[in-house]
């Protein structure tokens, strides 16, 4: 496999820049395969831009270090840790990595899609999401990748059942009407100042509402409450910081919010199901794989 400079012409029809089942751009670091999946982790240098592209089978794509922005048709998605997205089979997109970057790509065979299709027909549209159970989820799938056994198969197939399930049921809340400018501003403030002792109070004078309505209106469109969408940004960040830094767990506790390092431990493993030293093995793994 060659940089994402370029990709050996054998493995993509140039007439569509559509890479064949198995095939990224970028450093492979790993890669395994079973009867239903393709899995790989690739690595990405400062600065690249991939030309426009699409891959001739579905996946999903789990952000592990670093930030990207993503364009795919007339929309576009800004991608950083505990980021999962879904690319539909012969999705175009093209990508603009900010810094250096790793990515856990779990490929589908096209009989397993075509299985899921009828009762799942959202399975056609590309879908994101950021932290949260999906990003649990991947990151069981990315633990099960690392110490593959005779097992694997069996528990890679229910992880990613479970997470294409969630996925487009968190696809379809997004979808159910856009959320009200208001809601937008809040939403924002929370991004901005997510290790911040906010107030739900605070929230909604901010967003000039009522804290009831704020509180409906807010787990209606994110599928969360204002705590739960707070504790999985900080734990986001959280993994950014673990993933590419040494500095020690209780200075990352409290940059992300936390008072406590015993209570950041407790909310990282609830959220990402391991604890954050087991989550800085498993990536410093990889960094030396």
């Amino acid at each position: 496999m060659t940089d994402s400079s370029g990709i050996d012409s054998r493995c993509m029809k140039r007439e569509l820049n559509r890479l064949n089942a198995g095939y990224f751009y970028g450093t492979v670091l790993r890669t395994c395969a079973t009867t239903e999946f393709t899995l790989t982790e690739t690595a990405y240098s400062s600065g690249v831009k991939l030309p426009e592209h699409a891959h001739e089978r579905a996946y999903f794509c789990f952000v592990l270090q670093g930030s990207f922005a993503e364009s795919y048709g007339s929309q576009s998605r800004e991608c950083h840790a505990t980021t999962l997205i879904f690319h539909p089979c012969g999705e175009m997109h093209s990508d603009h990595f900010h810094t250096a970057a790793r990515c856990f790509n779990l490929q589908m065979d096209s009989k397993l899609t075509d299985r899921l299709q009828p009762q799942i027909p959202m399975m056609n549209c590309s879908a994101h999401s950021h932290g949260g159970l999906l990003a649990q989820l991947a990151t069981r799938l990315y633990s099960e990748f690392r110490g593959m056994d005779e097992l694997s198969p069996l528990v890679l197939e229910a992880l990613t059942l479970e997470m294409i399930v969630e996925a487009f049921r968190h696809s379809s809340r997004q979808q159910k009407g856009g959320p009200p400018r208001w809601l937008v501003r809040a939403r924002e403030l929370l991004d901005d100042e997510f290790p911040e002792p906010h107030t739900l109070s605070g929230i909604a004078a901010y967003a000039q509402v009522h804290p009831a309505h704020l509180a409906r209106a807010f787990r209606r469109h994110q599928g969360c409450t204002v705590g739960e969408y707070v504790r999985r940004r900080r734990i986001e960040f959280a993994c950014d910081r673990i993933s590419r830094s040494a500095a020690p767990l209780s200075q990352i506790a409290l940059e992300a919010g936390f008072s406590h390092q015993s209570h950041f431990s407790v909310t990282f493993k609830r959220v990402m199901g391991m604890t954050p030293d087991e989550y800085r093995r498993m990536t410093a793994r990889a960094k030396h794989a």
